[in-house]
């Protein structure tokens, strides 16, 4: 075993992908390499760089110094042979479909995934003659049952956004296996400190790195990790296609990456503490975390994310729709905004977050009722953050 796969991952997060490379003139921090092109002092030198025989770069819409370093870092956090980044998380997603699924093909989710991810299985790939079949999140029979009717590609999400439910990524790997499917999971709820699905038998793990790998709410990107060979496919795919993740963005993300498991863990605590204290809230009738006892997924949640359950949690107040609308105003310390893992509060309902692009009865369909507040817990003091629910939960009375 090499030392990258001994040492933890806070020293991942602040030295992977920033010591293969000799950086510029000694600097200490991943330099954002502006240039478009890279020249070279011969054509053959050139020629084996273009076609990967040598290491170098040619043109930034196919790699990068500054987005490779993001990547390599990616790489490491997720125990994975490769990595390949995008100019945001839904690049990553579309991009990885596109990559390994073709006419004829077909592929098995859940419902309730994603809005973006959600509309990609309903409205973009059957039209390219792929047959999507979606499953009830919570109900593994259905799951494999479908994938036993054969399939190209198992796509998880777990934690799922925003309802936080879970999947069993090892039960329901084993079963893609048998089939010849490809498994990709949707890992930014968890993010790499919390879950490795790779571990757990997926092929390929994808984030929207705008979200928890990145931190502050500053830069859009997407990454996929697994082995070599997927990632070369889907990297080929991507330059041609060219949903190229900026050399500032990626710049941005690597800055944030450096505190990725400081954040995290504080997120974790801070989660657990409000969800316990919103089972208690008279105005609250569900809430849904997975690091709670009651949550249907919490004894599965409690083996694959041995990191902790993450600092997304939702939950219904009394009053639905009319009552989110009263409530959230009042709240001084989250953002309302369409946006997740920053490392301020952020909330808001489907409607207006993960799943605006969705109809009320599609997301009624996909298990989303209207009244459902999706939280983001900050790294603010989490006595703060209650104080904060209560007051304005107290305007509903």
């Amino acid at each position: 075993m090499s030392d990258k796969k001994e040492i933890g991952q806070s020293t991942k997060s602040i030295w992977g992908g920033e010591q293969e490379h000799e950086l510029y003139e000694r600097s200490t921090q991943v330099p954002v390499v502006h240039s478009v092109s890279f020249g070279y002092k011969d054509i053959d030198t050139w020629h084996q760089a273009a076609l990967g025989m040598v290491d170098g770069h040619i043109y930034s819409r196919n790699s990068n110094p500054t987005v490779r370093a993001f990547e390599d870092k990616c790489k490491e956090l997720e125990n994975a042979e490769a990595a390949t980044s995008f100019s945001s998380g839904m690049a990553a997603i579309s991009n990885s479909l596109l990559t390994f699924l073709k006419s004829g093909d077909r592929i098995v989710s859940i419902k309730d995934s994603y809005g973006g991810t959600n509309i990609i299985f309903n409205e973009f790939l059957p039209p390219l003659n792929i047959d999507v079949s979606l499953c009830e999140t919570h109900d593994d029979e259905q799951i494999k049952n479908e994938i036993a009717r054969g399939c190209q590609i198992l796509y998880l999400e777990t934690p799922t956004n925003p309802t936080v439910k879970i999947t069993d990524i090892k039960k329901l790997s084993a079963e893609a296996k048998k089939v010849g499917a490809l498994v990709i999971v949707d890992n930014t709820f968890a993010t790499p400190i919390n879950q490795h699905p790779l571990t757990l038998g997926a092929d390929i793990v994808l984030h929207s790195a705008s979200k928890y790998l990145g931190g502050h709410a500053d830069a859009l990107g997407g990454v996929i990790c697994g082995n070599k060979d997927l990632i070369k496919k889907a990297n080929h795919y991507r330059e041609i296609n060219g949903a190229t993740l900026s050399p500032m963005d990626a710049y941005s993300l690597l800055r944030g990456m450096k505190t990725l498991k400081l954040r995290i863990e504080k997120q974790n605590e801070s989660a657990m503490i409000i969800a316990k204290h919103l089972q208690k809230h008279p105005m609250v009738e569900q809430v849904n975390y997975p690091g709670l006892e009651t949550h249907p997924g919490h004894e599965i949640a409690k083996e694959q994310m041995p990191g902790g359950y993450g600092g997304m949690l939702s939950f219904a107040v009394k009053g639905d729709l009319d009552a989110i609308k009263i409530f959230l105003p009042k709240l001084k310390y989250a953002h309302m905004a369409a946006n997740l893992g920053c490392v301020e509060t952020v909330v808001g309902p489907p409607s207006t977050t993960s799943h605006v692009e969705c109809s009320a009865n599609e997301r009624a369909a996909a298990g989303i009722p209207e009244g459902l507040v999706r939280y983001s817990c900050g790294i603010e003091d989490v006595e703060d953050l209650i104080n904060d629910l209560d007051q304005a939960l107290s305007h509903l009375n």
